[in-house]
């Protein structure tokens, strides 16, 4: 875990509130938590030998720290196909990104019908709390949501599955197979230990988790840190 500490130190040091995506992956990775194939290209020539690395179709994102709301800004594309749309995505990116000359993450495409929630909060008075729930849009019109004061057993995080009012989502639905529980439980058990062993770390957002096939993947993480003030 040497390098996530020298990350976080580095991060505190510069007096910055978040982590880049790239960076927020990293973390999640280090804890086991399965993250979506991912790098990080600096001008159009690592971008592209990026994407034929990773293998189309490929998502394309700006990476900053300064930038936390990637796809209300138009600074997320995704689908692209070939080589082609990946140089048009690069450009739109790069001209609408409020930081000019911005690293760009270039990921796999991950597809799958149902998206969780997953994260930590730390709460002035229980501490680093993980957090469970329905992803995606619906994380915010319905709420459906369940959280638990870290650290927790493998009880406890099948507690938090089967309490959110949408858990059936979990099961073999529509033609999809059942979500692999025990995966998710390891998910939310390494949130609780990220919560534990970091006090700088304020709060982790990783929406959506995306369930490909039974298994959850994260695409899309944010991690947001204690100002120097311990705020």
């Amino acid at each position: 875990m040497k390098e996530i500490e020298n990350l976080l130190k580095e991060a505190m040091g510069q007096n910055r509130r978040t982590l880049s995506e790239y960076e927020s992956s990293r973390l999640l990775m280090a804890y086991g938590i399965p993250t979506a194939k991912g790098a990080l290209g600096r001008d159009w020539d690592e971008v592209k030998k990026a994407a034929a690395k990773i293998g189309y179709p490929v998502v394309l994102k700006v990476c900053s720290p300064e930038v936390s709301h990637k796809t209300e800004s138009g600074l997320v594309a995704v689908g692209l196909r070939n080589e082609a749309d990946l140089e048009a995505a690069f450009k739109r990116i790069g001209e609408a990104s409020p930081v000019k000359d911005a690293d760009c993450l270039v990921q796999e495409m991950v597809k799958g019908g149902r998206e969780l929630v997953v994260g930590m909060v730390r709460d002035p008075q229980f501490g680093p709390c993980v957090m469970f729930g329905l992803g995606g849009i619906f994380t915010e019109v319905l709420g459906d949501v369940t959280f638990r004061p870290a650290p927790l057993v493998e009880s406890d995080a099948m507690e938090m599955l089967m309490e959110i009012r949408g858990n059936k989502i979990l099961g073999a639905v529509r033609g999809m197979e059942a979500v692999d529980l025990d995966s998710l439980v390891q998910c939310l058990m390494a949130m609780g230990k990220i919560g534990m062993a970091h006090e700088e770390i304020q709060a982790i957002d990783v929406n959506p988790l995306i369930v490909r096939g039974n298994s959850p993947v994260a695409v899309d993480a944010l991690v947001i840190l204690k100002s120097n003030n311990g705020i």
